[in-house]
């Protein structure tokens, strides 16, 4: 059996804070480490061996964080030696504090993801990985860098993360998207019995809302198409990479911008969608060869004037141009008198609720935006164009006057 004690060592200077370490006692051999928590000496229960639970005042929280961390420290050295014991091996007191070292280099949050991270890619799983990659480099601004060990999420951590995504005027799905991807991690964490489940979750968001309705009409996009934008190439070329992603059924710019020249054969674009893996086949029509032809051939294999040179960081250069084009969507917007936030999405959408205003059954539909199901596609038009309930409701209320 392993003995583990709390231990407080005053500062040989007077007045100044003393370090609190943990003894270790393992077949009468005594080793010590070290917390990383100091305290002055009146802040010091000696006869309960604790952070005194007292204190008042501006030092309280830091105090009472402390006391926190203290806590979780002796759970995880006692699970330690209790994992060794069940071993049956002979082990030493310096094991103990080997393993609880090697459990902080590894079970910190930021450590896990980035080792969540790099297995995604060596899977080929690179969106993914950059969604995980997005929500950690969040996370790490929210703590100011600073690292926490995963059994030390709390729900209060969450609220106050929640909390400040709010305060930055983040987007309720948005701040729902990160703290998904921080549950998942805590739950895999939960999985590989890493940390006991403390449902750091149960108080933040983490549904979906109803996303406001993104996409255009046949009349708007007729706007967009015919602007005069041969003044700026940027605009220009941004509208055209919208009215590209429309004319390929909504297809998805990640799609877009890898899409090889070998893919385009005998009238007809093949491919596999990133996201979902289904092969997809498309017409190549006028209106897409009009748009490509106002670009110079590029020296990639990519068809499209995204990835235009070889050896470049091709992921890079697609995260760059997506965010170049979004951002100059937002300058052509009111020249067509489009009032919602115009992206390269908003061309998914509006290529969906055409369809749909069309008469176009959401089997077709589904299989040309390549959903995996026609469940996802009814999601998309749920959140469409209302008009003709909106004008199925004007005759109801005719009808009562």
């Amino acid at each position: 059996m392993t003995s583990i004690k709390v231990k407080f060592r005053p500062s040989t200077v007077s007045g100044q804070k003393g370090a609190i370490y943990y003894q270790i006692t393992h077949e009468r051999k005594v080793r010590q480490l070290a917390a990383g928590y100091k305290v002055f000496p009146s802040e010091w229960d000696e006869s309960r061996s604790m952070v005194a639970a007292g204190c008042h005042g501006e030092r309280r929280p830091a105090l009472l964080a402390i006391r926190d961390r203290i806590r979780w420290d002796l759970e995880r050295l006692t699970k330690i030696g209790r994992r060794l014991d069940a071993n049956g091996l002979k082990y030493t007191a310096d094991d103990v504090i080997d393993e609880f070292n090697r459990y902080a280099r590894e079970y910190s949050l930021f450590n896990y993801m980035e080792s969540i991270i790099a297995r995604l890619k060596q899977n080929g799983k690179l969106r993914t990985s950059e969604t995980y990659r997005s929500t950690l480099n969040s996370f790490k601004k929210f703590r100011q860098q600073e690292d926490i060990m995963l059994d030390c999420l709390t729900s209060g951590t969450m609220e106050a993360y929640e909390g400040w995504l709010k305060g930055r005027g983040v987007a309720p799905n948005t701040v729902s998207f990160y703290t998904r991807i921080l549950r998942a991690v805590y739950n895999r964490a939960v999985e590989d019995d890493i940390v006991a489940d403390r449902a750091p979750f149960r108080h933040v968001y983490t549904g979906v809302d109803k996303t406001v309705k993104r996409a255009l009409p046949l009349a708007t996009l007729k706007k967009i198409r015919t602007l005069d934008l041969s003044k700026s190439p940027a605009l220009d070329y941004a509208r055209d990479m919208f009215m590209m992603s429309f004319c390929l059924r909504g297809m998805s710019f990640i799609d877009m911008a890898f899409l090889k020249k070998t893919d385009l054969k005998d009238g007809y674009v093949t491919y596999r969608r990133r996201k979902t893996g289904q092969l997809l086949v498309i017409e190549w029509t006028r209106e897409m060869q009009r748009i490509l032809d106002k670009y110079p051939a590029s020296e990639s294999c990519y068809l499209l004037p995204v990835i235009r040179r070889t050896g470049t960081n091709e992921r890079s250069v697609y995260r760059n141009a997506a965010y170049s084009i979004n951002r100059s969507l937002k300058r052509v917007a009111p020249m067509a008198g489009v009032t919602i936030p115009l992206t390269l999405y908003v061309a998914r959408h509006s290529w969906a609720s055409a369809a749909k205003a069309k008469g176009i059954p959401v089997s077709v539909i589904s299989e040309g935006m390549g959903h995996d199901s026609e469940a996802t596609t009814q999601i998309y038009l749920a959140a469409l164009d209302t008009s003709a309930v909106d004008r199925a409701n004007t005759i109801i209320l005719k009808s009562l006057r």
